[in-house]
């Protein structure tokens, strides 16, 4: 009993002389602290390298800038580094505790080339090139060093994306329409992107759980919250800014081949064979940290080539992997309206001691002028932590779209986001938030958005309906003379579920009034804008029409498209009542099935006519169908701007896949004809990395049953001197008929690769394109007029756009050369048709244009 006494002693002796003798070793091991901030920013830094200079004793800062070190070896000065930033080194004193602050200052050094002086100018080589071996060391590794080498993975993500006007002047700060607007501006070091005064308009955070596993493979965001700046929906569309911000600042992965920047794809520094498109210089070496580390500096072989340049850190520990990389461009580039971009990367061991993305920033600045002026700043910071490995979940988890919301998401509170996010949001981004929902309720404000909506959208907003859009209010063509027109529609101020449109025109040739009404319901509790729609309508149209016109993302009425070569005197008078109901579901794949009556009657010069049994021509007032409809599309990964007129697709390198059915109905509601038709579609952007990228789309269609000529499918044709892509620039107006066919349309772009090496095209930023379109098709002999008399004639050659034809043993082609980017935003091309040129009025020539904004 003794011994366990006394044993029971000396433990509690213990026990209370531990704690001293922790604090008297703490005592003797002095502890280093403090924060590293951006000195322009005035924001934390994480993952910053701090450690005692001319030792391998460091760490990186946590996820709010912070940093301790124990002083163990008498250490006399501490160093701060950071890929893109000046390294600082500050005095400390050996056996103190001390709190020492760094504030990072930007390297803006830009590296043009690196050049090595001597007796004898040394030509750049690959060859025996050490700088190159160890840039293809990092390419054999690429794979052990991307999230794919993992079975699976799963990290938090948190995403701040900030657009302000930049580069702006005291006299434009100053001005008497921002009176009252002071409180908006920002004030920044005028060395930084964007210049001294900022004016911040746009903030959206965003933090998710992220899934990923190889097989079978599965990558999935949970948006556990989410907030942005919100603007009027009466004024802007805030969903569709959101996507196309996102669209804009992508991530960036440098082991891609080629990274998506804005809407074009730079070839990576250590793509496959990046050797052959760059130069790489060992241009310092880091052995005072752990792993060391090797500064490999870029630039590119061709300065106007869709390249970068910048640096990178590569780790000498076997894994060959990028700890920091900074990518600039260069200012020759053909990049529209960008003067400034830099993304930094930074990259944290695993615990298998391989690197996984910790933290990327992008910064854009655009201007229309390269060197002056007012423009707009944006900038997308990414952080990742609690990154895991191969600790599988259950498979629900995996399931699913990729991208979930949260329910609660949109209403996080304020202290939520506060305890969430990875590091501090600076006073200046927390003020945005109520700075535009203050500018909001400023009159002066709103009868700004008011006009803006008029000129860019069209329309005149009143509240719960507005009038638009304006560019239809007025056109004119051979039919109807001067065609007058009204109309508007409802807003989500009326109704979010509910959405009415309608117009009235009026033909002073024809002497007719038209008319449209449409009315809407959502089925999904949310606007018919959001995704995924889901809604019920019914609209009925009282109007003319050019038979095979089809037009991408204007009006019909539109002024300008007035103006046509030719003759422009086939119409047609519709009548057309319409039931449809729309479901998209959150993986983009959807289905519409639709009811539709239509009426058709004969227009301007052209006649519906055939021959009774007697031989004698009857002309045919009106024909009248009767059509159930469905429409399966999928549209993987697609994102889109949907704005209040229609719905545009952003391109991408993903396929759409659209496959239509109509069935003819005769004897249902007045139909006189059976037929079925079956149409399908695939569309896809293939990038082709320094050559450019390539759209192309093909379709295949085949309608079974007996039909007169306007039941076929008219090919859709262009008589405007707009560049249509969809559509044949040079074909008349229901120049060819077909009950099936086959087409492909290829356009490609070249973005500059051959114009950057002629200096003065160069200079331009022009962009060279081709485009080619063909069509294969015909009309079988039942469909034929000429073999049953009964049919609807096909117009004759009468006039200079000649008749109607079948396509015969050889396709239609026409192809085209254009010049892109004539003042950043138009493109011109010489079409020529090399086919069918005996039709009458076939044009063989012609030049086209179309406004095509691009970055």
């Amino acid at each position: 009993m003794k011994p366990l006494i006394t044993l029971f002693k000396q433990s509690i002796i213990l026990i209370l002389l531990l704690p001293l003798s922790l604090a008297t070793a703490m005592a003797q091991s002095p502890v280093i602290k403090g924060i590293v901030t951006d000195v322009k920013r005035k924001e934390t830094m994480p993952f910053v390298t701090v450690s005692f200079v001319g030792t391998s004793v460091g760490m990186s800062t946590n996820t709010k800038g912070e940093y301790s070190l124990v002083n163990n070896g008498n250490y006399k000065q501490i160093k701060v580094a950071f890929i893109g930033y000046k390294t600082i080194v500050k005095d400390i004193e050996p056996g103190k505790d001390q709190v020492i602050n760094f504030n990072l200052i930007e390297d803006n050094r830009t590296l043009n080339e690196v050049v090595v002086r001597s007796n004898k100018k040394k030509k750049y080589t690959n060859k025996n090139n050490p700088a190159v071996e160890l840039i293809r060391q990092v390419i054999e590794h690429k794979k052990q060093n991307q999230l794919e080498n993992y079975d699976y993975a799963q990290y938090k993500q948190y995403e701040r994306m900030i657009f302000s006007l930049s580069n702006l002047s005291d006299k434009f700060k100053n001005k008497k329409i921002f009176k009252n607007y002071q409180f908006m501006f920002k004030e920044q070091d005028s060395t930084a992107i964007g210049g001294k005064t900022l004016l911040p308009m746009y903030l959206e955070e965003k933090l998710s759980d992220n899934y990923y596993r190889k097989a079978p493979y599965a990558k999935k965001q949970v948006v556990e919250a989410n907030k942005q700046v919100k603007y009027d929906a009466n004024f802007v569309d805030n969903e569709g800014l959101k996507t196309y911000f996102n669209r804009m600042y992508q991530d960036i992965n440098i082991y891609d081949n080629n990274i998506s920047l804005l809407s074009n794809q730079l070839l990576s520094p250590i793509a496959d064979h990046s050797p052959d498109y760059y130069k790489f210089f060992i241009t310092d070496t880091l052995k005072d940290q752990q792993p060391n580390l090797i500064e490999l500096s870029f630039t590119p072989r061709n300065t106007n080539g869709l390249l970068f340049e910048g640096r990178m850190y590569v780790t000498m520990d076997g894994n060959f992997a990028v700890q920091n990389a900074e990518l600039t461009v260069n200012k020759n580039i053909n990049l529209n309206f960008v003067r400034q971009m830099q993304a930094n990367l930074s990259y944290e061991k695993n615990n298998d001691g391989r690197y996984h993305l910790s933290q990327s920033n992008l910064k854009i600045e655009f201007g229309i002028n390269k060197n002056k002026g007012g423009g707009v700043y944006g900038e997308r910071l990414v952080t990742i932590n609690n990154f895991e490995i191969n600790q599988p979940r259950s498979k629900e988890i995996y399931e699913g779209p990729a991208q979930v919301l949260a329910s609660n998401a949109d209403t996080k509170s304020d202290q939520y986001w506060t305890q969430s996010r990875p590091d501090s949001l600076d006073a200046d981004a927390a003020r945005i938030y109520k700075n535009v929902d203050s500018l909001q309720t400023i009159p002066s404000f709103k009868k700004t958005m008011d006009i803006a909506t008029l000129v860019l959208a069209g329309y005149k907003n009143y509240g719960k309906f507005e009038v638009g859009p304006a560019n239809t209010f007025y056109s004119f063509n051979p039919v109807e003379g001067f065609r007058p027109r009204i109309g508007g529609r409802s807003t989500p101020e009326l109704s979010k579920r509910y959405y009415f449109e309608t117009y009235g025109a009026y033909g002073t040739k024809d002497q007719q009034f038209k008319y449209f009404l449409s009315s809407t319901y959502s089925l999904n509790n949310k606007s018919i804008y959001a995704f995924p729609q889901s809604y019920v309508r019914a609209s009925f149209q009282h109007d003319t029409k050019i038979p095979g016109q089809e037009l991408q993302f204007v009006q019909e009425s539109n002024f300008l498209l007035s103006f046509k070569r030719g003759d422009n005197d086939v119409w047609l008078y519709n009548d057309i009542f319409r039931l449809d109901y729309v479901h998209e579901f959150s993986n983009h794949l959807s289905y519409a099935l639709g009811f539709k009556k239509w009426g058709q009657t004969p227009a301007g010069s052209l006649q519906f006519r055939n021959l009774l049994p007697n031989g004698a021509i009857n002309d045919v007032n009106r024909i009248n169908t009767t059509e159930l409809s469905a429409q399966i599309r999928w549209a993987p990964h697609e994102k889109f701007y949907q704005g209040k007129l229609y719905r545009t697709p952003i391109p991408d390198r993903y396929p759409v896949f659209t496959l239509n059915y109509q069935q003819g109905v005769k004897g249902l509601l007045g139909g006189d004809y059976n037929y079925q038709n079956f149409t399908g579609n695939i569309t896809k952007r293939f990038y082709l990395s320094q050559l450019g990228y390539t759209d192309v789309s093909a379709e295949g269609s085949y309608l079974f049953g007996q039909v007169p000529f306007p039941l076929l499918d008219i090919h859709h044709a262009n008589q405007t001197y707009a560049f249509q892509l969809y559509s044949y620039n040079l074909m008349n107006f229901q120049e060819f008929v077909s009950d099936h066919y086959a087409s492909i349309a290829i356009d490609h772009n070249f973005n500059g690769f051959l114009f950057n090496r002629v200096p003065l095209l160069k200079k331009l930023k022009l962009r060279e394109i081709i485009d080619f379109k063909s069509l294969w098709g015909g009309v079988r002999a039942e469909n034929n007029p000429a073999n049953n008399s009964a049919l609807l004639r096909f117009p004759g050659s009468g006039g200079t756009n000649g008749g109607t034809y079948a396509l015969g043993s050889k396709p239609y082609m026409e192809g085209s050369v254009g010049v892109g980017n004539i003042f950043k935003l138009l493109r011109v091309d010489l079409v020529k048709r090399f086919t069918y040129l005996d039709n009458p009025g076939a044009p063989e020539w012609g030049v086209r244009a179309m406004v095509k904004f691009d970055f």
